[in-house]
């Protein structure tokens, strides 16, 4: 009973040490944002993106109109092309993460653990960004999901879709590179830069966009979606939009 005892204490006081660590880790990597950026000023035009959880994976959702126009007035060449791509479509989806991963695993269902073992521990995977056309608004589109509206500044977008356009890389003769069908609907995957490990997973990257777009941010808690959720609601005060 006595060694029992001196067990349970031993794990309370390891776990314990593990939030410890794991909260102030937490603290320690907060990204405050941008104030000029985000939230907007009262009376300012803004764009409203949608973040979108599917689990253990989220992605963004943007106007396809408001990124064709800025693409085109700013001569991103990556973005442009997608939007043409995708020109009879309302909004653009989009998720970056580990090439053979993201390809192999439309659901958590089809998840392995020596698939995620590799993409997660493996050094050098390179990464796809995953494009889908919507031809409704987000919460019409994907009716069960999780999603979080945010509406940004001009120019808080602007320096969003740089971040995204820069994460496409071109192809011999063109600015992005096809690399096939989606996961569903209408959807492509291009070649996309940088790539992926344990330390910047597909969430990361969508965190970092966020980071371009002014908006506060928590490397540590968007490992998985809902701590991306926990943040957006404890420090922005977004709360997800209510299902259908």
């Amino acid at each position: 009973m006595k060694a029992a005892q001196r067990w349970g204490r031993r794990l309370l006081v390891g776990l314990a040490a593990v939030a410890v660590v794991f909260i102030g880790a937490t603290l320690l990597t907060l990204r405050s944002g941008d104030r000029r950026l985000y939230p907007i000023a009262a009376g300012e035009a803004a764009v409203r993106v949608f973040v979108i959880s599917h689990g253990y994976h989220a992605g963004i959702a943007l106007p396809r109109g408001t990124l064709a126009e800025v693409a085109s007035r700013r001569g991103y060449a990556a973005l442009g092309a997608v939007a043409t791509r995708f020109g009879a479509y309302s909004f653009l989806e989009m998720g970056w993460g580990d090439e053979e991963f993201y390809r192999s695993v439309p659901t958590a269902a089809s998840l392995t653990v020596p698939m995620a073992a590799r993409a997660l521990l493996l050094p050098g995977n390179a990464s796809v960004l995953h494009v889908v056309g919507l031809g409704y608004p987000p919460r019409a589109a994907f009716p069960l999901a999780d999603i979080i509206a945010l509406d940004l500044s001009a120019d808080g977008f602007d320096r969003m879709l740089r971040r995204i356009d820069a994460t496409f890389a071109p192809a011999a003769s063109a600015p992005v590179e096809d690399v096939g069908p989606g996961l569903y609907g209408p959807s492509r995957f291009y070649r996309a830069r940088g790539t992926f490990n344990v330390f910047h997973v597909c969430n990361h990257w969508l965190a970092d966009l966020l980071d371009a777009a002014g908006v506060p941010t928590a490397p540590l808690l968007a490992t998985l979606p809902p701590g991306l959720f926990f943040d957006l609601e404890w420090r922005s005060g977004l709360h997800p939009l209510a299902r259908q």
